[in-house]
């Protein structure tokens, strides 16, 4: 009954910036959490970022502190990413994920739901 939907995808050059959002539909988000998770072709989904629903507590995947910022609107169930001086290895399909009993998300066995995915390139 949950559903994810991605956007904000698309071509940058490295250095620049996108933000990614995420729409949750189905029902109204109390006790969750929403991260994020990235696949290149080739290798495995990992994590990047993740947000509770209470308190607002933050989690980054190494690679992207200090350049991803995750925040939500829980009013409007949204969550983004904003992502600054994005490198090259930063490509890769981004989908939005959650977690249904507030389970911060950072590993696939905690996902509850997946969005769709959106395409995010950078170029050097």
């Amino acid at each position: 009954q949950v559903q994810l939907v991605e956007s904000g995808g698309g071509l940058v050059q490295a250095g620049g910036s996108l933000r990614l959002t995420c729409i949750a539909s189905g029902r109204t988000f109390t006790n969750d959490a929403m991260g994020w998770f990235r696949q290149a072709p080739g290798k495995e989904r990992e994590f990047v970022a993740t947000i509770t629903w209470n308190v607002g507590s933050t989690y980054y995947a190494d690679a992207v502190k200090g350049r991803f910022t995750i925040s939500r609107n829980n009013a409007k169930n949204t969550v983004y990413l904003q992502m600054n001086n994005l490198k090259p290895e930063d490509t890769a399909v981004y989908y939005c994920a959650a977690n249904l009993g507030g389970t911060r998300v950072n590993a696939i066995t905690v996902v509850d739901v997946w969005g769709q995915g959106t395409q995010v390139t950078v170029s050097s």
